[in-house]
């Protein structure tokens, strides 16, 4: 579970004046509720559109398979067609020659005229069901096209996008900052030594240039949702301030300074989503000073809308 922020001006102004009174203290922790409830919906959204995607990859499949039986079904029906047919020119011959025979054959040629008749009825009805599987398997391969084209869309915008977050990011050491591409998702992770000092949540200046760089790409991604988590290690805070008391809020200051700059640095804040996660998603052992620095980072997670994804899983 995230731990939501507190909206820095607030936290400041009680840090000047190094205490807070009930009522503000009160009021800052009713904030700091709400907005995480707000982080929970959040996430219960973000849950819901991984599981969506899975669901179109699943009916995807299954379309595919169905295309495949449809296909099957009216190879046969087109042979059972042209059998029929040929069985009712067969039949028709037949009924032509006793037309012309003497009267002792009209018992045979009456029986043979209600085998016409039923033969005349099945080889309709093949042919509505020939029909109706054409159909059937035409609706089925524009409905497998439409998800590839959107799931390849997806994927062409996650590309896109982080190449154009490389590309603005190269002045920059790797060991100070990584960007790759998980579950259809781009993820730039920054090292604390970028953006922090140690125990601080106000963000030095070559990583305020890093993040004003990444604001110029998102900006202009209007369709692209911004994620900014706090990552700590699991050493306790050595001395807690009125503001930070642990690692949780410490993440959450710090990603909350991030978000502050990339809104100031032209990104729309309705995007922006900030949220502390402490010492509880570390991405190595912190068993070891290397490991522990690994862990003190602060990625910022970039997912296109999946609007158009939505509503065709709920036509389907």
């Amino acid at each position: 579970m995230f731990k939501k922020t507190i909206p820095l001006y607030l936290l400041m102004a009680a840090a000047a004046t190094g205490c807070v009174s009930q009522k503000k203290y009160d009021t800052l922790l009713a904030e700091k509720v709400r907005l995480e409830a707000l982080q929970t919906e959040c996430e219960e959204k973000l849950a819901v559109a991984n599981s969506g995607i899975q669901r179109l990859e699943q009916q995807r499949s299954e379309l595919e398979a169905e295309r495949s039986k449809l296909q099957q079904e009216l190879g046969q029906t087109s042979q059972d067609l042209q059998a029929r047919q040929k069985a009712y020119k067969e039949l028709e011959d037949y009924y032509n020659n006793l037309v012309n025979t003497s009267g002792k054959l009209q018992g045979d040629l009456s029986e043979q005229q209600k085998r016409l008749i039923s033969a005349r009825e099945e080889l309709e009805a093949t042919r509505r069901r020939n029909e109706e599987l054409a159909t059937n398997l035409q609706e089925r391969e524009r409905r497998v096209n439409e998800l590839e084209k959107l799931i390849a869309e997806k994927e062409r915008v996650v590309s896109q996008l982080r190449q154009k977050v490389s590309d603005a990011l190269l002045n920059f050491k790797e060991n100070d900052l990584t960007v790759e591409v998980r579950n259809g998702k781009v993820y730039v992770s920054l090292a604390e030594q970028l953006l922090f000092k140690s125990g601080s949540t106000q963000v030095d200046p070559k990583g305020q240039k890093a993040l004003q760089q990444l604001a110029g790409v998102l900006k202009d991604s209007r369709d692209i949702n911004i994620l900014v988590e706090g990552h700590t290690d699991n050493v306790p805070m050595n001395k807690a301030t009125a503001c930070i008391s642990d690692n949780w809020d410490l993440s959450v200051l710090r990603a909350t300074s991030i978000v502050n700059i990339l809104q100031k640095s032209g990104v729309g804040p309705d995007r922006i989503t900030a949220a502390g996660r402490g010492e509880f998603v570390p991405v190595t052992a912190n068993t070891t000073a290397d490991g522990r620095a690994k862990n003190r980072r602060t990625e910022i997670i970039l997912t296109p809308k999946l609007d158009e994804l939505f509503q065709l899983l709920e036509s389907n």
